[in-house]
């Protein structure tokens, strides 16, 4: 069975916006920490503990590289079985990256 891992890879906040656009300057994600791994398996359920927004922005990706595709035919990705991908939160975006991990 295919599995798909995730990894944090940058946490970033954009201060700009968040005094600009915010009611309370919200801090930087503390959902996740830089470099924190996640296997998945399935799309029923995000891992424990997973950000309900983020798991919602990964799940078609993941769903695609869970079903064997991939996103180096058109020349964006180097490997097949990898994306990176963030989260919508335009303050405080997470960024991920999703590698199929193939059947063993």
């Amino acid at each position: 069975m295919r599995k798909c891992k995730i990894t944090v890879l940058r946490r970033m906040y954009n201060q700009d916006f968040a005094e600009q656009f915010t009611q309370s300057a919200a801090p930087r994600c503390d959902s996740f920490e830089e470099g924190q791994e996640f296997v998945v398996e399935n799309m029923v359920r995000p891992p424990d503990d997973f950000c309900a927004w983020a798991w919602i922005d990964l799940q078609r990706s993941i769903q695609t590289l869970l079903r064997g595709g991939n996103f180096s035919d058109t020349g964006w990705m180097k490997a097949d079985n990898m994306l990176i991908v963030c989260c919508s939160d335009g303050i405080r975006p997470v960024v991920f990256k999703l590698e199929r991990l193939e059947e063993e």
